[in-house]
């Protein structure tokens, strides 16, 4: 029985692994990509296909295959002659297709180059020809580059067709939820405007999952999902790891430990919060597989990561406030205890972007951890007795959402601002201090003495500033 069960739940694993579920989702969603005509072997292990058929080729529109192309010719061997083309860069041109299908019209030549591929990612066909055309015959499907390129890897990734702009936009704002800009908007807009004591505490619950989940990936290192057949609308992570999804473990962690720290404490209806848990949680994790960054088995295992490490936090968060705020080591316990993971962090694979992430989010804990510390010994920031709670949502006015959003608009400033001039500065000063070439910023961010001082210096500062530094301007502009 329990043989039959782990058999089960293997091949259950394996079925949600497969990347072709991935790219089923993205045509689904009207998204296809623009792959160049090549020949490759499956690649092993996390991304490559599950179920390989080397006799079934899929077009990658989802209309059929190759058999669409030439009519009754049997699949398997158009599939075995094309594998057993011998060009040295791997490439067949459409006119090797023709030479191997027989005579046919120079119609026919360029429906053959309209995206199929085989399932088994061994053979893949680009739209390139109907790609150009789109623009042409007033298609409104339009071909963009992906997102958020990144300039440590140098990874640019490859053009795609969206035929879905609703969708595209929507499932771009979900994978926001869980980037840098949305946290150094939405952390500071919470501690500034509704609540700091909720905002102290989620921090504390973002930093320790991104921690756990980025640990988590450096120790499976399971690749990415392969392309073809998936489309990168994204690249910015593509370098990473990816078991578990470490934006659906914040899209979940944040949604959900906001709920839990707010009910109850603030007067609105229980379902209306989990109603908006339960949705921001779905968008972020179903936008991960529209990026093709993700699995279905990695959003799922993200997920459920997340929900176990809330369950642990949330029954501590009230003592690790407590003793971040009051106790005299304080301290020197946040420092080492961030830097140290740190460092932990960094001694787990080689170098990744997934470090740098890692340090900055125990970074800025740091940097908010001291700087709730030091509010609370100076009386900054104070949270509302007891005996006011539960607390009510102010009418809306004009003055209030003036009021608000200069806060926000004037704090978002400062931060980047801080954020720019640290960079400009910790970089070349970490370069000089451990003895490394000024020249290729990439290449010097690769070692770790240089990303985890700079991470931890720049971050660090931000949320200090964010907790500390800005509420007191805010005093200071009577904007409190």
């Amino acid at each position: 029985m329990a043989t039959d069960l782990k058999t089960m739940f293997i091949r259950c694993c394996k079925y949600l692994q497969d990347p072709h579920h991935v790219a089923s989702f993205q045509r689904l969603c009207g998204v296809k990509g623009t792959f160049a005509v090549k020949v490759s072997k499956p690649e092993k292990g996390n991304g490559s296909c599950l179920n390989c058929h080397p006799d079934e080729i899929e077009n990658l529109d989802g209309h059929g295959g190759v058999q669409e192309l030439q009519g009754a010719r049997p699949r398997k061997h158009v599939t075995a002659e094309l594998q057993h083309d011998d060009r040295s860069n791997g490439m067949i041109s459409a006119t090797a297709l023709e030479s191997r299908m027989g005579q046919t019209t120079e119609q026919e030549v360029l429906s053959r180059e309209r995206s199929s591929q085989c399932s088994c990612c061994s053979l893949t066909v680009g739209p390139a020809a109907a790609v150009e055309s789109d623009g042409e015959n007033g298609d409104s499907r339009e071909r963009v580059k992906p997102l958020r390129r990144n300039s440590l890897t140098g990874d640019v990734g490859q053009e795609f067709i969206i035929q879905n702009k609703f969708l595209f936009y929507l499932f771009t704002c979900g994978t926001e939820l869980g980037n840098e800009m949305f946290f150094i908007v939405f952390f500071p807009f919470l501690l500034w405007n509704i609540d700091a004591f909720v905002s102290r505490r989620m921090i504390v619950v973002w930093v320790w999952n991104l921690f756990f989940g980025q640990s988590t990936k450096d120790i499976v290192r399971w690749t990415r999902p392969a392309s073809p057949p998936v489309v990168k609308v994204e690249v910015f992570y593509n370098s990473e790891y990816s078991m578990p999804s470490t934006h659906a473990m914040t899209g979940t962690a944040i949604p959900f430990s906001l709920f839990l720290l707010t009910y109850g404490r603030w007067q609105y209806p229980f379902l209306f919060g989990l109603s908006i848990a339960i949705c921001w949680s779905v968008l972020v994790c179903v936008s991960r597989v529209y990026m093709g960054m993700h699995s279905v088995l990695e959003v799922i295992t993200g997920f459920l990561y997340s929900m176990l490490i809330l369950a642990f936090f949330h029954s501590t968060l009230d003592q690790i406030d407590s003793f971040y705020l009051t106790s005299h080591h304080a301290p020197l316990v946040i420092v080492t205890l961030h830097v140290g993971l740190g460092f932990l962090a960094f001694s787990l694979d080689s170098w990744s972007t997934s470090r740098g992430d890692t340090a900055q989010a125990l970074g800025t804990g740091a940097g908010a951890a001291l700087a709730s510390h030091l509010n609370h010994q100076l009386g900054l920031l104070a949270d509302p007795p007891l005996s006011s709670l539960p607390l009510a949502l102010p009418p809306l006015s004009a003055t209030l959402l003036s009021r608000t959003l200069l806060r926000l608009l004037i704090g978002v400033v400062v931060l980047l601002a801080t954020r720019a001039v640290m960079k400009a500065s910790t970089i070349p000063l970490a370069c000089r201090v451990f003895g490394l070439p000024l020249g290729d910023v990439r290449q010097a961010r690769q070692h770790m003495e240089v990303e985890l001082s700079y991470r931890y210096i720049v971050y660090g500062t931000v949320g200090f500033s964010c907790v500390c530094l800005v509420p007191f301007l805010f005093s200071y502009l009577n904007l409190s």
